[in-house]
């Protein structure tokens, strides 16, 4: 592991054959096609959780695209940073299990030489998770380009 003084860190998370799971790896596919500036690195992460850790090289930015499910509608795109990220209670906020907030906790407890200053949740909401190749409902593939320019924006 290095320890870099900039940088960021796009790591979609997502299955593709469940349902609306299929947002994150959606934006990793078009972001895959765009030109990114030469000290980002995009990552494609199908189960996240503790397994974004290995990915960090001490990026002052991380950039989390995740399916989530906030109590929005269906489609809804979630732009939080880290402090409005909530933290999982019950049930996992992005990351698939291990909550995004409490992997950044571990990795900061355990690594924080490579954590990143920022971070940032570009989240959208779904509601098909149960369904094995089932294709992303259509709000939540309608909001997979809009999930793009946020994260283009954001780097």
């Amino acid at each position: 592991m290095r320890v870099a003084a900039g940088g960021t860190i796009i790591a979609c998370v997502g299955n593709s054959l469940a349902g609306d799971d299929a947002a994150g790896s959606a934006v990793y596919d078009a972001l895959a096609l765009r030109l990114l500036p030469p000290d980002t690195r995009l990552r494609l992460l199908g189960l996240g959780g503790i397994a974004l850790l290995d990915d960090l090289q001490g990026d002052a930015c991380l950039i989390v695209v995740d399916a989530v499910q906030l109590g929005a509608a269906p489609g809804t795109l979630h732009v939080l940073e880290w402090d409005a990220i909530p933290e999982a209670g019950g049930a996992a906020v992005s990351l698939h299990g291990l909550g995004i907030r409490e992997t950044i906790t571990i990795g900061r407890t355990l690594y924080p030489e490579i954590m990143p200053q920022r971070i940032v949740l570009v989240g959208i909401e779904g509601q098909c998770f149960n369904q094995l190749g089932a294709e992303m409902t259509p709000p939540v593939a309608a909001a997979i380009d809009e999930a793009v320019v946020q994260v283009m924006n954001l780097i």
